[in-house]
């Protein structure tokens, strides 16, 4: 997924914008835009935040004057194809100028957040995030769409065993989606949805659990270091590590090894000069990552 920040644009003389990916924007402030599918048929539209725009895929707009800060957004064509019930190729979407949805724009938001945090969350955040926005414009953009087939099962055993095996030798990396979903050879969109019925959890919620799990057995040693830890768990920053380690322990790294071993470390103090950063999502957020049902194809 790719994700740009604009600016307002001083610029009011007409340009042809062109994208080749699937790209759509949301509005990050109220503002206009100018624009139309032609230059001599361009209208105002007025936007409040939140409010979304769907660009026309290899034809573009033309574009006027754009006093509003948005958000632009690159869906692949693995996580729609992914989205849509056995289609292959490009799936092809229906443009809107303005349109509302607030689950995209949820969605959106929480794109944001990891972006101006430096995407502490790694790949497979981004990948989840793809998956739910890529099923959201499917469901109510696709020009071709057929019914989807509702699974009721999960995830068997082995197939499980598989995933947690693969979370624990690449603990370490940058794990995406893709790479989770083709080790049982699922699609992307599948697989989310049946891991989460089997474990309640999305893959990264999943991913972030164990790896707290690690780090809790980590920490107990004496010789521990939280910064040591934090990066071979796969955390990006020991900051990033702290808050998850907080928001699903309810006490930070330092406090969870002074109550065990009845000691204080003043080698867990973060290092000088660091920055706080911004918190995930909060768990409520968490069951928008989950893709609609899908075929496996």
């Amino acid at each position: 997924m790719r994700i740009e920040f604009f600016p307002p644009d001083s610029v009011t003389e007409p340009r042809h914008w062109l994208r080749h990916d699937q790209a759509f924007a949301m509005m990050l402030a109220p503002g206009s835009i100018e624009w139309g599918s032609k230059r001599s048929s361009m209208e105002k539209f007025d936007y409040a935040a939140g409010d979304l725009g769907l660009c026309d895929r290899h034809i573009g707009e033309w574009v006027g004057f754009m006093n509003v800060p948005h958000l632009q957004l690159g869906i692949s064509d693995g996580a729609l194809m992914a989205s849509s019930d056995g289609a292959y190729g490009e799936v092809e979407l229906r443009p809107s100028f303005k349109f509302a949805n607030p689950r995209l724009r949820a969605l959106v938001a929480a794109a944001h957040a990891e972006m101006v945090a430096g995407f502490p969350g790694g790949r497979l955040f981004l990948d989840s995030v793809e998956q739910a926005m890529a099923v959201a414009l499917v469901k109510d953009h696709a020009v071709r769409h057929r019914p989807v087939e509702i699974y009721r099962g999960g995830l068997g055993a082995g197939r499980l065993r598989r995933i947690k095996e693969l979370v624990d030798a690449k603990m370490e990396d940058d794990l995406s989606l893709d790479e989770m979903a083709q080790s049982v050879g699922l699609s992307t969109a599948h697989f989310a949805r049946m891991f989460r019925k089997s474990t309640g959890k999305t893959p990264h919620q999943f991913v972030l659990s164990q790896r707290i799990e690690r780090a809790k057995a980590m920490l107990r040693a004496p010789d521990a270091r939280v910064l040591h830890v934090a990066l071979a768990c796969g955390f990006k920053t020991q900051q990033h590590f702290a808050q998850v380690f907080r928001d699903v322990c309810s006490v930070s790294p330092t406090e969870y090894r002074q109550d065990f071993l009845g000691t204080e470390d003043p080698s867990d103090l973060l290092i000088p000069g660091s920055r706080p950063e911004h918190r995930l999502p909060d768990l409520p957020f968490a069951s928008l990552l989950m893709a609609s049902p899908v075929r496996n194809s």
